[in-house]
């Protein structure tokens, strides 16, 4: 095939698909083009997510008639005039690309006017083709519509994900650009629907409530080191506070919101120790340094930089999240009971005693009590086996029951050896097990007799309400009760002891969608994150009678050697092994 000059179109398609992704990136370079024109009011509405409508409206310095033709001019800006201008970038864009980028696959309408100005103007675009240029008597300030995104890319629109998916996306973009602003009123809204408000007040704890809820906002410590030409400030949270994965860190360098695989790295060096494998922290933290030391022009949608002391940068992160992590309080943390009502026994958190050797304390001897069963064997009744093997078969045999260590751990003993049993694991298998075994046969449901409200943050309603309806297939009748706000009408049954509230807000904390996931392999997802959620906690002392039970329904599971998410339950030390380690046989 000849070599040829690629048409103006196709080369304006090709860069576009650089620049805009899906309709997050319209969104993103729209609100960063009003962030640099100084705007204090942000208001972003979506139509079918983006999709069919994206208009983003502020008021900031504007763009003068005379200009308009130049602001969806590929490499036109007003940010920068020289290559080395690269090297000191104070603004969030600087390569002229997007308003064009946009303008190339969607139909967009820009409308601007500066403050002072006798007119303003109004431009359309349609494919990267003007349409309608003339003045126009407006506010102050620049509204862009975008509407139709991949009309004439329809490969493209193929590749989006669904609506709540993409705006999942939008939700999460700009929580994180509030809190980065908190001096900025932002308003986001789908569908007629206001999803995010802000108020400008520069609290960005607040604004964390709204993302996150008021209890996570109100346990996120605060971030702070100041350095010559190094500032660092932001959130993070305690260990008792993770997420199962890593999108809850964020980092903004100079405004930027930027993803660095060595500053999460650096994060989560500072947690060395303290978190459990597979666990991650909520962070938000806010860098700002000399931006001569910053090189942003290295990734296409400026997503990553690259640092001319990044072993400096990264020190300074760790230092300042370790700090944090060290200065908070030292306390208990008592882990629900999930039994009713009878005697007191104790608990005690395992993680105390490391939280304890950082500060240089003591294990509290005044462990604090919790009900435990009136009558035994009331919390894990035994279970036949189920029809149908969940997981590989893996058996276990008949166990003695030993005792309790570390309130955590089951020591048990079979023909064969000695079994260590974590027994929140253990009661995650056995309830994972009952509730699907019980939803063959037909689940037992539980009516409130007082209806529990849940409040939902304002921009994951679309994420809590895309699990409702399989939600209720598992006997929690779950139902809107205006704004953010929904009622909890029944549980399951078996999970008629342990707090509703808490079991349905760790889904908004803990499950990630994934969407090319079967239906029943998301259940099976969604199902063992309530059933973590509900199991019997490390540090919780067992009576005599529950550790039978539990033990007795971990020997009649399926699958008893691993909890839903895969981690063992068990850990099984052979006679053989425990001959050689006592120089009984095979060392002498």
């Amino acid at each position: 095939m000849p070599i040829q000059v690629l048409s103006e179109e196709v080369a304006a398609k090709i860069a576009a698909g650089e620049v805009v992704e899906r309709p997050v990136s319209v969104i993103k370079e729209l609100v960063e083009n009003a962030l640099d024109a100084k705007a204090t009011e942000i208001i972003i509405e979506t139509g079918e997510a983006g999709k069919r409508l994206i208009e983003v409206a502020d008021n900031g310095c504007g763009i003068s008639y005379e200009e308009l033709p130049l602001a969806i001019a590929r490499f036109a800006t007003s940010k920068l005039k020289t290559a080395e201008d690269l090297f000191n970038i104070r603004t969030l864009g600087f390569r002229g690309e997007a308003l064009a980028s946009i303008a190339a696959v969607s139909r967009l309408t820009l409308i601007s006017c500066p403050p002072h100005a006798e007119h303003g103007g109004k431009i359309v675009v349609q494919g990267g083709k003007v349409e309608t240029y003339e003045p126009a008597g407006v506010p102050p300030g620049t509204v862009v519509r975008v509407e139709d995104l991949f009309y004439n890319v329809p490969a493209r629109l193929k590749f989006l994900k669904q609506d709540s998916t993409e705006r999942n996306l939008i939700n999460a973009l700009i929580s994180r650009y509030a809190v980065a602003y908190p001096e900025v009123r932002f308003r986001l809204v789908h569908d007629g629907k206001v999803f995010l408000q802000t108020y400008g007040h520069g609290d960005r704890r607040e604004i964390l409530a709204t993302y996150y809820g008021v209890d996570v906002a109100r346990q996120m410590l605060e971030v702070i080191l100041e350095e010559p030409d190094l500032s660092i400030q932001g959130f993070t949270s305690p260990i008792a506070l993770t997420r199962s994965n890593r999108r809850d860190i964020t980092f903004f360098v100079n405004g930027r919101w930027i993803q660095d695989v060595a500053l999460t790295s650096a994060l989560l060096q500072a947690y060395h120790t303290m978190l459990m494998v597979g666990r991650y922290p909520i962070s938000m933290l806010f860098i700002w340094l000399d931006p001569e030391t910053v090189d942003v022009n290295v990734h296409p949608t400026k997503a990553e930089v690259r640092f001319r002391q990044p072993e400096r940068v990264f020190s300074a992160v760790q230092r300042a999240v370790r700090r944090a992590l060290l200065a908070q309080p030292v306390g208990i943390h008592i882990a629900p009971s999930v039994w009713s009502s009878g005697t007191s026994h104790q608990m005690i958190d395992p993680a105390w005693q490391m939280a304890a050797d950082l500060k240089g304390g003591t294990a509290p001897n005044n462990a604090q009590e919790v009900p435990s069963p009136s009558e035994p064997n009331t919390s894990f009744p035994a279970s036949p086996p189920l029809k149908q093997t969940l997981l590989p078969e893996s058996r276990i045999p008949l166990l003695r029951l030993v005792g309790q260590v570390g309130a955590t751990y089951l020591v048990a003993e079979g023909p064969d050896g000695l079994y260590l049993i974590d027994q929140h694991a253990a009661h995650e298998r056995v309830l994972f097990e009952r509730m699907w075994r019980e939803r063959e046969q037909g689940l037992a449901v539980q009516p409130l007799l007082n209806p529990q409200p849940i409040r939902v943050p304002g921009v994951r309603v679309d994420e809590f309400q895309h699990y409702v309806p399989m939600l209720r297939q598992w006997g929690f009748e779950v139902e809107p009760f205006g704004g953010d706000t929904f009622l909890i009408r029944s549980v399951p049954a078996i999970l008629r002891n342990s707090d509703p509230v808490v079991i349905l807000q760790s889904l908004l904390d803990s499950f990630e969608e994934d969407e090319s996931l079967l239906e029943k392999e998301t259940e099976a997802r969604l199902i063992a994150r309530i059933c973590k959620r509900a199991a019997v906690k490390g540090g919780q002392v067992l009576s005599r009678e529950e550790q039978e039970a539990l033990l007795r329904d971990l020997e009649a599971c399926e699958s008893p050697r691993t909890c839903p998410h895969g981690r063992p339950t068990m850990i099984h030390l052979s006679v053989e092994v425990l001959e050689r380690q006592f120089g009984r046989r095979g060392s002498r």
